[in-house]
């Protein structure tokens, strides 16, 4: 991960949660009393509570497959570590936690003794902050580190940083950062203290790095306080329920931003600039036929991008069907908007060979027609993974072949940079997802 050089006004200093505020006020009262060029100053521009669950890398920790610090970067120790277990537990070794991985996981750390459910790994969750959300210079940041075990209590964290000076710059925009931890039930117990550390007049975001939980205290107190609530829908484990949680956040007026989302982006441009062309755009109304392939274990990016293309072109799904088989075939049956002809969708789960960070990137994507005169076929895919499938599926027709130099693996910490700087309403999205929820709903 990036990271932006920081200076510590202070060391992350131990207090509990009634003397935060103090504590901070006494940070910046030291620093003015003895300031030397450049002077050190707060920011104000956003607070943002970060939801850092990590459960997987303490879980690998506790059963010894972890040696690293306790992060939230899924870099090569950590993936190595997931291999290990997998091997270990004689699971499908992917080197990134699944459904399947982390259940076992889990079941492996209850069974341990009470003396042997502790680690000794540096948790540094809260002061690594990434280069893209300290190059915005928020004002406070409060992370949110939910442990396995304990009591009720919760302890605090604060310090402040500033950006390594430009040069010429005359002052440093520094940051406060505040860390909690404790398990998730004592941190249910102050939601409320965590909800009033949000700077009142400033923009609140939460970046919830977890499956969205309306049913948690803390989740429900955080998502109403916040002016934007960003998720990230590669993590979620049950993707169908999940998707329809967000989407009831999204109806009740809450600003919803999925990074997973934004990773569709150079897939949506493509298709869209395939049928830019004049002789080209009477020929989306012979589409009938849509394949999407993406990487196993989450079908989120799929099912989006497929919301994403009926609800610009107007199709109405009328079935889904769970055909399963080794590529866990799903098909979605839709009516265009005239109601003269079907539209098959086909959703694969393909293994691929270089699996990224990210659980579900899309892989490629194929649109046809039965009508051999319509200039329609058009082929997207991954510059990793390559057309091979596609291509072979292409039939008769002539076929545009795009290769997709995708974000689609971006970590979730660069995406969110840019989500700072736009929030707010995004009917695409919202058009999207609900598209998305209404082909899963007909499965139910």
């Amino acid at each position: 991960m990036t990271t932006t050089p920081l200076v510590a006004l202070q060391k992350p200093k131990g207090i509990s949660i009634e003397e935060i505020e103090n504590e901070l006020r006494n940070i910046w009262r030291t620093q003015n009393d003895g300031a030397t060029a450049p002077v050190a100053t707060r920011a104000s521009t956003f607070s943002i509570v970060v939801y850092e669950p990590e459960d997987f890398q303490q879980l690998l920790a506790a059963l010894t497959f972890y040696r690293g610090p306790i992060d939230g970067m899924h870099g090569p120790k950590t993936r190595e570590a997931i291999r290990q277990a997998q091997i270990a537990y004689g699971l499908r070794v992917t080197g990134r936690v699944d459904e399947v991985t982390l259940a076992r996981l889990r079941q492996e750390y209850a069974n341990l003794p009470d003396s042997q459910k502790v680690f000794t790994n540096a948790d540094v969750r809260g002061f690594s902050l990434s280069e893209a959300i300290a190059a915005q210079n928020p004002c406070r940041v409060i992370t949110l580190c939910p442990t396995l075990d304990g009591d009720d209590t919760v302890t605090a964290q604060v310090s402040a940083y500033c950006p390594v000076q430009k040069r010429n710059a005359s002052n440093l925009i520094c940051c406060e950062y505040i860390s909690l931890r404790g398990s998730k039930a004592a941190l249910d117990q102050v939601a409320d203290v965590v909800t009033s550390l949000m700077i009142g007049e400033l923009p609140k975001f939460v970046w919830w790095k977890a499956t969205p939980n309306p049913e948690q205290t803390l989740f429900n107190q955080l998502s109403e306080t916040s002016n934007c609530l960003i998720v990230d829908s590669s993590y979620f484990s049950e993707v169908e329920s999940e998707l329809n949680k967000i989407q009831e956040i999204t109806e009740s007026g809450k600003y919803i931003a999925d990074l997973n989302w934004h990773r569709l982006f150079p897939w949506q441009e493509l298709t869209a600039e395939a049928f830019d062309p004049p002789e080209r755009r009477d020929a989306l109304a012979e589409i009938d036929h849509v394949s999407i392939d993406h990487e196993p274990g989450n079908a989120a990016q799929a099912l989006m991008f497929l919301g994403w293309l009926a609800s610009r072109l107007e199709w109405t799904p009328i079935r889904y069907v769970e055909e399963g088989g080794d590529y866990g075939i799903r098909k979605v049956y839709l009516q265009n908007s005239s109601g003269k002809h079907e539209i098959e969708a086909e959703l694969a789960a393909i293994p691929v060979a270089d699996v990224g960070e990210v659980i579900g990137d899309l892989v490629g994507i194929r649109l046809t027609s039965d009508n051999q005169q319509a200039d329609c076929c058009t082929i997207l895919c991954s510059e990793t993974t390559g057309c091979m499938r596609m291509e072979a599926g292409g039939g008769a027709q002539a076929c545009r072949v795009e290769e997709v130099s995708a974000i689609s693996d971006q970590r979730a910490d660069l995406i969110l940079g840019q989500q700072l700087q736009r929030w707010g309403e995004d009917v695409l999205y919202q058009d999207s997802l609900a598209m998305a929820v209404q082909i899963l709903r007909l499965c139910s």
